[in-house]
């Protein structure tokens, strides 16, 4: 069997080791990979994008444009993880479970712009609510997400390790000017026409991120209460494997009465949760922000992509 040719941009990454050790186990995958001293090389690094069936982009946003225009074979597909080609024009956006024909258009496409956690929680939860008619587009939402440091890289990673600073012990929020840069993407792809007050939240464990959007009942469509949340999601990922709506006020966080962050690591899974009153409600959706937040992302886009099932290695 031929194995599909596959190059990793960015291979040192926290990104790239991740989709490294999807592929490792991997019969069907060659891995092209750079020596050390050429990382930075153009022409070895076009010699190797144009070489490969599926090249990963684990770069920043500048970089990632770099290697695209490097890019002339046109049977290259480019799976880019960072945030410079989210909203452009001819990328299509790596959730295959936003909405239907998804799947096709990642399958067609050569140009994919994998998501980031935050807006892949977020619009986990908003986009199903939208398209039923229960959130208007117009509808101001706040959204809370807290993540492990390993969403910061490997700087980050570095940072909370070497110990030492007390700073770093309790919860830190950011994104405080407002401008956060998975906020263009939250829009883009929920559906909604008016922008999110966002405030990610980073804490002191490695991995995992929980996204909380608090909804007042009486602005939802006349009638909605915590059940038809619950509904609008089980009919919209019905028969998703990677994604999974969890009972109303489901027992199991609601009686020790803490919500575990942690819950979905080591997993390609999305977790929807609802919590709900007679007048209000709490989404939550919890996500390993380096699995399907990121790597497991971008490896279930590539399986789609080569005609794989969508799970493998995953």
């Amino acid at each position: 069997m031929k194995k599909h040719l596959v190059f990793v941009d960015g291979q040192e990454g926290t990104t790239g080791l991740r989709i490294h050790e999807y592929l490792a186990a991997r019969s069907d995958i060659e891995v092209l990979k750079i020596e050390a001293d050429k990382r930075k090389d153009a022409t070895e690094r076009a010699r190797l994008l144009n070489a490969a069936d599926v090249a990963f982009l684990c770069l920043p946003d500048a970089a990632a444009r770099e290697a695209v225009a490097l890019v002339s074979n046109p049977d290259t597909c480019i799976i880019d993880a960072s945030t410079a080609h989210r909203v452009a024009p001819g990328w299509v956006f790596g959730v295959p479970e936003l909405a239907p024909g998804q799947r096709e258009a990642l399958r067609q496409a050569k140009r994919i712009a994998n998501p980031g956690c935050h807006s892949t929680a977020f619009i986990a939860l908003l986009r199903p609510l939208v398209d039923a008619g229960i959130v208007a587009r117009d509808l101001a939402v706040t959204a809370t997400s807290i993540t492990g440091y390993s969403g910061g890289g490997k700087k980050m990673i570095e940072e909370y390790r070497a110990g030492g600073n007390p700073k770093l012990e309790s919860p830190r929020p950011y994104g405080l000017k407002l401008s956060h840069k998975h906020v263009p993407e939250m829009m883009a792809y929920s559906g909604l026409t008016v922008k999110p007050a966002f405030m990610p939240i980073v804490g002191n464990f490695y991995k995992g991120l929980a996204l909380s959007v608090p909804l007042h009942l009486s602005q939802l469509e006349p009638g909605s209460d915590g059940a038809a949340l619950v509904r609008a999601f089980e009919k919209h990922y019905a028969g998703e494997r990677f994604i999974r709506v969890m009972p109303l006020g489901d027992p199991a966080v609601t009686e020790p009465n803490f919500f575990d962050v942690q819950g979905a690591n080591d997993t390609n899974r999305i977790d929807v949760f609802v919590f709900a009153d007679a007048s209000q409600a709490i989404l939550i959706a919890r996500e390993d922000n380096l699995g399907k937040g990121a790597s497991g992302a971008a490896v279930q886009c590539m399986n789609l992509h080569l005609g794989c099932d969508e799970g493998l290695g995953l």
